[in-house]
């Protein structure tokens, strides 16, 4: 005979091992778009956390969806949040701006978090330049709509890793992105933070700028240039592949000029400020390299939990 306990594990491991499954998946996205210099794919699935942050009606920023009521992005996003936070808003699952459709959702901020070492009247390079904003309401994941891992404050990113800015900023200098506002997606590699300040040390500039580039940031770009984020990026999501999959390395934060040779972009560095976004988002994990793999943010669901109890309450 099978004992009782046995029997209902059992019976049980089929919806674990699903449940398991499915919540490992949520922040997973595999790698396989990195196109340069122009619109994302038609489909609009390739980039789904990806948000547009509007204030009054206008996109002024993107942001990248973490969990679903959260979404990182810049700190110089938000420069009147205190007073006219009702003024701003989320657009999630958007792929052209003016052309929205049944995939897109429009989310109120319930609040949002500057770190406290930002101060808007630094003069650049701006530090602690990153926010969290939290959504009123949770958001339904969709094929359109879904968060990106975040790497856990101890990843290391590998040098001159090809990675993804998107947004919808500026395709120039001073040249606004025509309508239908598409989604741009450019492939950018990262810039060791040495020599990414030796390139900023060495560009001729008045007043000019020494060792620019801090601990808690990351530059990405060319050195000749011409692929860059823009006016209108910030705050967006600098995603890196990991492992297979699409892991947040920055949040779009600063640059002189946009794709100038010799003056990359820099980005606020997610790992630098994990342990700052757990302290304020308690229930979020982050992706970490495990066996071939990148861990899920998600909790144990109920059933795992139900479980777990069963399990213990057969061992009294």
């Amino acid at each position: 005979m099978v004992p009782f306990s046995l029997a209902v594990w059992l019976l049980l491991l089929p919806v674990l091992l699903q449940d398991a499954a499915s919540s490992e998946a949520v922040c997973e996205a595999q790698a396989q778009r990195i196109i340069g210099g122009r619109p994302a794919p038609s489909d609009g699935l390739s980039w789904p956390w990806q948000v547009s942050i509007f204030y009054q009606g206008k996109h002024i920023c993107g942001g990248a969806l973490i969990a679903e009521k959260w979404v990182l992005s810049a700190a110089h996003c938000f420069p009147n949040f205190k007073m006219q936070t009702k003024h701003y808003v989320v657009v999630l699952g958007a792929y052209q701006l003016l052309n929205t459709s049944s995939n897109t959702v429009t989310s109120d901020i319930q609040r949002i978090i500057l770190h406290p070492s930002y101060d808007s009247y630094d003069t650049p390079p701006p530090r602690g330049d990153i926010a969290l904003v939290e959504l009123k309401s949770p958001v339904s994941f969709t094929a359109y709509i879904r968060p990106i891992c975040l790497p856990e404050a101890s990843v290391q990113f590998s040098m001159e890793e090809s990675c993804v800015v998107t947004g919808w900023g500026e395709i120039q200098p001073g040249v606004a992105l025509p309508p239908p506002l598409t989604l741009q997606e450019v492939k950018v590699p990262l810039i060791d933070r040495e020599k990414c300040n030796s390139l900023f040390n060495a560009a001729q500039r008045e007043p000019p700028l020494y060792n620019p580039v801090g601990p808690g940031m990351i530059c990405a770009g060319y050195q000749e240039g011409g692929k860059d984020s823009c006016q209108g990026d910030s705050g967006g999501p600098l995603a890196c592949p990991y492992d297979g999959h699409w892991v947040l390395a920055g949040v779009v934060s600063w640059g002189i000029g946009c794709g100038r040779p010799g003056l990359p972009g820099v980005y606020s560095s997610v790992p630098f400020y994990a342990t700052w976004i757990s302290q304020h988002i308690p229930s979020m994990t982050f992706a970490m390299r495990g066996n071939g793999g990148v861990n899920g943010r998600e909790q144990n669901s109920p059933a795992v939990i139900l479980l777990l109890v069963f399990f213990a309450l057969t061992l009294l």
